[in-house]
């Protein structure tokens, strides 16, 4: 329930009463499992996280590695243009704990160095299969496509520029390769 409060109405809006009303817990059980609101809200994006590793996984478990790549744009895509896509999770944890010592913000900059050390994983098996030259700045790129699927999906709707992040990453791994094959 917390979570589903957090991204909908935004952390600092819901109160651990509103959680704890809507979770049918009352307020003190809720305050002996997390000490602080901050400790829930980083027990919400190990949550969030886990699903979000668990789902990147299964879909890049099996092909090629730039099935694998391409999967993944396709779930973001899938994720940015379903109802209610508020954006992404831990940018929005991020927007609302800024300080870098706070444990919502670590574990929201954990995950999203998992996403990136998945990229650039993946992009060194895709160098190995179709060698190419730039591995590392193909990987960025595609981070920032990662990145930004979400962030086009809360501006400018599931309908607007977020449902091209497949292909957008599609044209990346072809032109890398391409360039390595034309030289």
């Amino acid at each position: 329930m917390a979570a589903e409060l957090f991204y909908r109405d935004g952390i600092r809006a819901t109160g651990v009463d509103t959680v704890a009303a809507r979770s049918g817990v009352a307020p003190p059980t809720l305050y002996r499992v997390f000490a602080t609101k901050d400790d829930l809200v980083a027990a919400y994006v190990r949550r969030c996280s886990a699903a979000y590793r668990e789902r990147l996984e299964t879909v890049t478990a099996t092909g090629s590695a730039r099935e694998r790549l391409l999967a993944v744009f396709t779930l973001f895509a899938e994720d940015a243009t379903s109802e209610p896509c508020r954006g992404c999770p831990f940018v929005l944890v991020l927007a609302e704990y800024p300080d870098p010592g706070s444990a919502p913000h670590r574990e929201s900059v954990a995950h999203k160095a998992w996403v990136r050390t998945l990229l650039r994983e993946l992009v060194a098996q895709l160098a190995t299969e179709s060698p190419f030259d730039d591995a590392d700045v193909l990987a960025e790129h595609l981070t920032v496509i990662a990145e930004g699927v979400y962030g086009v999906a809360q501006s400018l709707g599931g309908e607007g520029p977020a449902r091209y992040a497949r292909s957008g990453a599609q044209a990346l791994i072809d032109s890398a390769i391409s360039r390595k094959a034309s030289s």
